[in-house]
C-alpha cells in the first residue's frame, strides 16, 4: 500500500522567503563549514583483556566502527560501509569475553569481526539472515554464542544463535511485551532482561531465563514502576539495576531468585549507568547532578560514594579495566566534542586517546551556560541552561530538547556556540516532562502534551525579557522532534505573541495523525503519555496545534526528513498545508534519504545555513 499522502523532496514557501543578508556575515574564526566539519567520537567498549577499546566515529558520510590500543595511538578501522546512525539511538560495540571478536549491528543486521583468522575475517561477517532485521548482540561467555533481538508477534524477542550465525533458539515468544537488553550471567546459564508488558507501559520489570528449563521468572516488577539495565555482580550472587520506585532513577540489587531485594543509592540524583568492578565490591557510576553527569565509585555494600571524576560536562560508558586499575569513559561539555579517556585510578593521571576536535574550531572560544530556573504559568520551576554572549544583539533563542523524556545537561551543541558567538542570547529550558529530576516532575506532561509544556516555554520567553539587554520584539524558539512540536504549539496558542518566528525541525503539529503513521515503537511511546488515541480522544486532539493554525501570526521555518519514521514526514506536510489555507507565512524544506535527525554532513550545512538566514532576517 502506497503512502496516502506524498512527501517529495521540496522548498516551498508561502510569502517572502528568508534571503541572505549581506550586511551581516560570520563571526571571525567562524563559519557553517567549520562547524559542520566536526566529527563525532563515541559509543566506547573497553575489551575484557583491557588491551583494546572499539568506538563508533560519525564524521557526515558513515557511522563507521573504530578499534584503538587502550594506550592510545591511530585508531584501526574496523568497518567501511556502515550507514549514519543517530548517536542518540545507535549501540555500542560488543566485545568478546576473550576479546578477540567484535560484534555490532550494520544495515538492520548483526555482524562479527573475528580478530583471530586470516585477513579475510578482518572484515565484518553477517550472522543474523535467518531473520529481516536483528540487532542488541550479546554474548555468552563462551564466546561462541551471542543472545540478539527479532521482532516477532508485534513485540521485540530474544534468541540464541552464535558467531557462525546456526538457526536460533527462541529465547522469549510472547506477544504480550518487549523483551530487552539480554544480560548473559557470568556462569551462561540465565539470562537476564528487561521487560515491557504492554498492558502497562510504564511498567518495566527485571526477569530471568532459565537456559536450561527455559523458564522465565521476574525479579523485580511492580505496577506503572520502571526498573531497567540488569547487570550481573561478577561472582553472579546479585543483579543490580535502575529503578524509580523512590522517584529517581536510583540503584537497586536483588539476588538472581528475587531474595535480597534493596535500594543502594539515596541520594537524590539520578544513576545513568553503572558497571560492577571486577572484584565485585565497588561499582562504577555516573551521576547526574543537575545536568552534570559525573563518575563516582559506589559501594553497594555501604551506598557510601567517592567521586572519581567531576566537571561540568557529561560523562558516559564508563569501564573497568581487567585488574581495576584504570577506567575509560567518554566526556564532552559545552565547550569540547565527546572524547575518550583513561584514567589511572592510583595516580589519577587522565590520558586524552582520542582527538577529533578540529583545531580551528578549538581555537575559537566557548561559552559555558549558566544554570538558572524561572516560574512558570502554574508557579512550577523550570529550569534551563542560559548562554550568555559577551555583547548581547538583543535577539534571543529559546531551544526546547526533543524527547520529551530527555534532559538538556552540559553537552557540546555546537550550532548553540555559533549562534552565540553571533551575540544571540540562547537559552535550553528543561520543561515538564523532562528526565533529570525526578519522576513526579518527569511524568508532569502525562496527558498533557502541548499544554503546560508549552506554557513552559511561553514563560521562557517571558523570562527571556526580563534580561538585560533583551529586545522583547527579538525572540525566536527552535526546536526539534518534540521540541519543535513544542515550536508549532507556542506559535499557534499564543494570544501575546512573545516569539518574533520558530523553526521546526522535524516536528509534529497533529499527533493523531502521527501516531497512525509512525512505526510500532512510537505509537507505543506516544501511548505512554496519551494512551490510546481510540480511548483517549479528547487528550489527543488538546494536544494537536494543527487546529489552531489559524492563530499563528508569526514566520516559521520547517525543515523535516524524508525517511524518518519516528515523526513522519506527513506531519510538517499537514503542517504546512494549514498554514498554507490560513494564509500564514512559512518556509519548508524537505531532505531526501535523511532520517529523524539530521545527520549527512551537506544536509546539516543547508539547515544551519537556512537557520541562520532565517534568524537573522527575522530577529536583526
Amino acid at each position: 500500500m502506497g503512502k496516502i499522502i506524498q512527501v517529495t523532496e521540496k522548498y516551498e514557501r508561502n510569502g517572502w522567503p528568508s534571503l541572505p543578508r549581506p550586511d551581516i556575515s560570520s563571526p571571525v574564526g567562524w563559519n557553517l563549514s567549520l562547524v559542520t566539519a566536526q566529527e563525532r567520537i563515541r559509543s566506547h567498549q573497553l575489551s575484557p583483556d583491557g588491551q583494546r577499546i572499539a568506538f563508533i566515529q560519525d564524521n557526515g558520510y558513515l557511522s563507521d566502527v573504530y578499534t584503538l590500543t587502550a594506550s592510545g595511538g591511530w585508531p584501526a578501522r574496523v568497518s567501511t560501509e556502515r550507514g549514519l546512525v543517530a548517536y542518540w539511538d545507535d549501540e555500542i560495540p560488543q566485545w568478546s569475553p576473550d576479546s578477540q571478536q567484535l560484534a555490532f549491528c550494520m544495515a538492520g543486521h548483526v555482524h562479527i569481526v573475528h580478530g583471530d583468522k586470516s585477513p579475510y575475517y578482518y572484515l565484518p561477517q553477517k550472522i543474523t539472515d535467518f531473520t529481516d532485521s536483528a540487532w542488541a548482540p550479546r554474548w555468552m561467555p563462551d564466546s561462541n554464542g551471542l543472545v540478539v533481538s527479532v521482532s516477532r508477534h508485534q513485540a521485540d524477542q530474544l534468541v540464541l544463535t552464535d558467531k557462525a550465525g546456526s538457526w536460533p533458539r527462541q529465547l522469549t515468544n510472547s506477544g504480550d511485551g518487549d523483551h530487552w537488553d539480554a544480560q548473559p550471567g557470568p556462569d551462561g546459564k540465565y539470562i537476564a532482561f528487561t521487560f515491557r508488558p504492554f498492558s502497562d507501559l510504564n511498567r518495566l520489570d527485571i526477569r530471568l531465563i532459565n537456559l536450561t528449563s527455559g523458564a522465565i521468572h521476574t525479579v523485580y516488577g511492580k505496577p506503572k514502576t520502571r526498573a531497567h539495565n540488569p547487570l550481573w555482580s561478577p561472582d553472579g550472587q546479585w543483579i543490580a539495576f535502575i529503578c524509580q520506585e523512590a522517584g529517581r532513577d536510583d540503584l537497586w540489587m536483588a539476588h538472581p531468585d528475587g531474595d535480597g531485594l534493596h535500594q543502594i543509592t539515596r541520594f537524590g540524583q539520578d544513576i545513568l549507568s553503572f558497571k560492577w568492578h571486577p572484584d565485585g565490591l565497588s561499582i562504577l557510576v555516573t551521576v547526574n547532578r543537575s545536568g552534570a553527569f559525573e563518575l563516582a565509585r559506589l559501594d553497594p555494600f555501604t551506598g557510601i560514594l567517592t567521586d572519581l571524576h567531576t566537571g561540568n560536562g557529561t560523562h558516559s560508558n564508563p569501564n573497568w579495566s581487567p585488574d581495576g586499575s584504570f577506567i575509560t569513559f567518554e566526556y564532552e561539555s559545552p565547550l569540547q566534542p565527546p572524547e575518550i579517556y583513561k584514567l589511572e585510578l592510583a595516580s589519577k593521571t587522565l590520558t586524552q586517546l582520542t582527538f577529533s576536535f578540529i583545531p580551528a574550531l578549538a581555537a575559537n572560544k566557548m561559552v559555558m551556560p549558566e544554570q538558572v530556573s524561572y516560574k512558570s504559568y502554574d508557579d512550577l520551576e523550570i529550569p534551563a541552561f542560559l548562554y550568555r554572549p559577551e555583547r548581547p544583539n538583543g535577539a534571543a533563542v529559546l531551544f526546547p530538547h526533543g524527547g520529551p523524556s530527555a534532559q538538556t545537561c552540559f553537552e557540546w551543541d555546537i550550532l548553540a556556540q555559533y549562534l552565540v558567538a553571533k551575540d544571540y542570547t540562547f537559552i535550553a529550558p528543561n520543561y515538564r516532562g523532562s528526565t533529570g529530576y525526578g519522576v513526579e516532575f518527569e511524568h508532569a506532561n502525562y496527558n498533557d502534551w502541548g499544554i503546560g509544556d508549552t506554557q513552559d516555554c511561553l514563560f521562557g520567553a517571558k523570562y527571556l525579557r526580563s534580561l538585560p539587554g533583551i529586545d522583547p520584539a527579538r525572540l525566536a524558539i527552535m526546536g526539534g522532534s518534540y521540541g519543535g512540536y513544542l515550536t508549532n504549539c507556542c506559535l499557534a496558542r499564543d494570544p501575546e505573541y512573545l516569539y518574533a518566528c520558530g523553526i521546526a525541525k522535524y516536528g509534529d503539529a497533529n499527533t493523531v495523525s502521527s501516531w497512525a503513521l509512525c512505526k510500532r515503537e512510537l505509537r507505543l511511546y506516544t501511548e505512554i503519555f496519551l494512551g490510546q488515541p481510540t480511548r483517549n480522544r479528547e487528550v489527543y486532539r488538546a494536544s494537536c496545534p494543527i487546529y489552531e493554525a489559524a492563530n499563528v501570526q508569526k514566520p516559521i521555518l520547517l525543515l523535516h526528513g524524508l525517511d524518518d519514521d519516528i515523526v513522519p514526514p506527513e506531519a510538517s506536510e499537514e503542517w504546512a498545508a494549514a498554514l498554507r489555507e490560513h494564509g500564514k507565512t512559512f518556509e519548508y524544506k524537505t531532505y531526501s534519504g535523511e532520517p529523524h535527525g539530521f545527520l549527512r554532513r551537506e544536509t546539516v550545512l543547508d539547515v544551519y545555513t537556512r537557520i541562520e538566514r532565517f534568524l537573522d532576517w527575522y530577529l536583526l
